[in-house]
């Protein structure tokens, strides 16, 4: 039986101060001035009508996140102004995560302290190299003199828990550069590291004109030999692309990948939500234009789609076998509604196969990939297409 499962928020803030070649987010390259208040105004307008979808209105916030584009063009007032306004409608919990991704380019001591006086209290720092050759085919605004000394800035202003972003697979990068790169996160000794590869999506500047990037062995070797060195440092994979010390794993993320709810507000912001009451799963997605979004009065959904019944098994699936933990039967059933025999036949012939395997913890069925599953994962989702 469908039930309701923990609640995130999603902000988006679009612009940056330069588009990246790789980047397929939705990020437009900023004018000035910011339309910075209107858009903040906007977007409490846009989240007072998501509150409005929900059906329990006891629900308290565990996690919010302010991704873009580049958030960090916003003073700390400005989200002092919307955390406030929206913890009047949703208690926040007392254990919330509060995040704000953050461009070394646009590193202030005084802006950090201002977020961490509004109430942000985990930054995600996108560093992506601090190779100074590679920082220029990335066409990043910042040097890797200017990373070291954004990560120097938030611990300065208070943060102790913080995520450093950083690609691997560059354009000519070598093993040694990407573990050196890797290493030099590490010496930095953030909560969590995001550490993933350089990926050519289209409707980006590199789908256009491709970079030569790493041939497959040498990007290999890098995963391999990088995996190797964060888990000799006390960074546990818990996700594909992320490692995180002790107890500090996303909270945002584990609630995105396994299913849970997330309203999702700003320009192109994706939302996913559990109407209960109508046996049903949701997902939204704002208008993407900026302006657009801004001039646009009351409602901002481009698209509101059910996702068919025959489809949820599969994108829980993609989604929480992202985890190494995998999942319950009891998650899978609460959060899709189904019974967990809607994928019995394809997680039995992965066990025989030594890709999927059953485990018990304290009484509750668990189900996750192997080791060797983990390093074939889009060959065990295809199991269940």
């Amino acid at each position: 039986m469908l039930e309701r499962p923990p609640l995130s928020l999603y902000i988006h803030i679009p612009w940056c101060e330069h588009k990246c070649p790789y980047c397929d987010f939705n990020s437009h390259e900023a004018s000035s001035p910011l339309p910075e208040s209107e858009y903040v105004n906007a977007l409490l307008e846009d989240f007072k009508y998501e509150y409005s979808r929900l059906e329990d209105l006891d629900v308290e916030l565990i996690s919010i996140f302010i991704g873009g584009g580049t958030p960090s063009l916003f003073s700390g007032e400005s989200y002092k102004y919307l955390l406030e306004e929206i913890n009047l409608k949703l208690p926040f919990s007392n254990k919330i995560e509060i995040t704000l991704e953050v461009n070394p380019g646009t590193a202030e001591a005084g802006r950090f302290i201002s977020y961490r006086e509004a109430g942000i209290n985990r930054l995600s720092i996108g560093v992506q190299s601090f190779d100074n050759n590679c920082l220029k085919q990335l066409e990043r605004i910042h040097s890797a003199e200017q990373a070291f000394n954004a990560i120097k800035t938030a611990t300065s202003a208070g943060f102790t828990n913080f995520n450093i972003d950083l690609m691997h697979g560059l354009p000519g990068q070598t093993i040694d550069q990407a573990l050196n790169d890797l290493q030099n996160v590490i010496d930095r000794r953030p909560t969590h590291i995001s550490w993933y590869q350089l990926t050519i999506e289209p409707n980006t500047k590199f789908y256009r004109k491709t970079p030569i990037l790493p041939v497959e062995p040498v990007l290999k070797n890098i995963q391999d030999e990088g995996h190797k060195l964060l888990e000799s440092s006390g960074y546990k994979q818990y996700e594909v692309s992320a490692y995180a010390t002790e107890t500090y794993a996303s909270i945002h993320n584990k609630n995105y990948w396994s299913f849970g709810d997330y309203l999702g507000i700003g320009a192109g912001a994706h939302g996913k939500l559990s109407l209960i009451s109508e046996a049903k799963l949701i997902r939204t997605r704002k208008l993407r234009r900026p302006d657009h979004y801004t001039s646009a009065l009351n409602d901002r959904t481009a698209e509101l789609i059910e996702i068919p019944s025959g489809q949820i098994a599969l994108e829980f699936l993609m989604n929480a076998l992202r985890l190494k933990d995998g999942f319950s039967r009891r998650q899978f059933e609460t959060r899709t509604g189904l019974s967990l025999d809607e994928i019995t036949k394809g997680v039995e012939s992965l066990v025989n196969r030594g890709l999927m395997q059953r485990t018990s913890v304290e009484g509750q069925l668990f189900i996750s990939t192997t080791p060797k599953g983990y390093l074939f994962l889009n060959n065990v989702i295809g199991e269940f297409l």
